[in-house]
């Protein structure tokens, strides 16, 4: 079976290091712990391949910013016959402790833009998505300010714990199931 792991963020230097890029972040990791070779330009979004176990894996990071990413994933599934229970959506989740990963599948998008572009392309909200928590902004901050504010080294710390956590829970998803990852990641850490 082939899977498509699909982090969320936005192109560009200057959101690289911000929560928003949670999804790009685990895709890196990804990327770095099974040697992907290179990236292509492919549907509106990087693509590389990896093998993770027995399975062949197409890693994506959307290059339509974050509120658009559906496009992209669209594109890149209908190219490799990917059908959405073999997509796997990595994206940061305000309502998620930071530092702290949480798996599940199917349900709404509780206002995520990305989520969202992804229901509507996709027509289906039944895949699944491995949540990195970034936590809620401080006092009256914005959460558009929040994800997209440059992170401080405490912040920074907890992302970077969480992307390690987050990619050992796609290899998990992968290599056993989504069940069996679930069981064991949104019971710990």
């Amino acid at each position: 079976m082939t899977y498509l792991i699909a982090g969320l963020g936005n192109p560009g230097e200057e959101y690289a290091l911000t929560r928003h890029n949670a999804g790009f972040m685990v895709v890196d990791e990804l990327a770095r712990r099974h040697n992907a070779r290179y990236w292509k330009s492919e549907g509106g979004a990087l693509t590389g391949e990896v093998s993770i176990g027995n399975h062949d894996i197409i890693l994506m990071k959307p290059q339509t910013f974050m509120n658009l990413s559906g496009s992209a994933l669209a594109n890149v599934a209908k190219a490799h016959g990917i059908e959405p229970d073999a997509i796997i959506v990595v994206h940061d989740e305000l309502d998620i402790d930071a530092g702290t990963v949480r798996l599940k599948f199917d349900g709404g998008h509780a206002g995520h833009n990305g989520l969202r572009s992804i229901h509507d392309k996709l027509q289906t909200s039944a895949y699944a998505r491995v949540r990195v928590g970034i936590g809620r902004p401080p006092g009256r901050m914005k959460a558009a300010d929040y994800v997209l504010a440059a992170l401080r080294k405490e912040a920074a710390e907890d992302l970077a714990t969480a992307v390690q956590i987050a990619a050992d829970a796609c290899e998990e998803i992968v290599r056993t199931s989504l069940a069996a990852a679930m069981n064991r990641y949104n019971t710990t850490n």
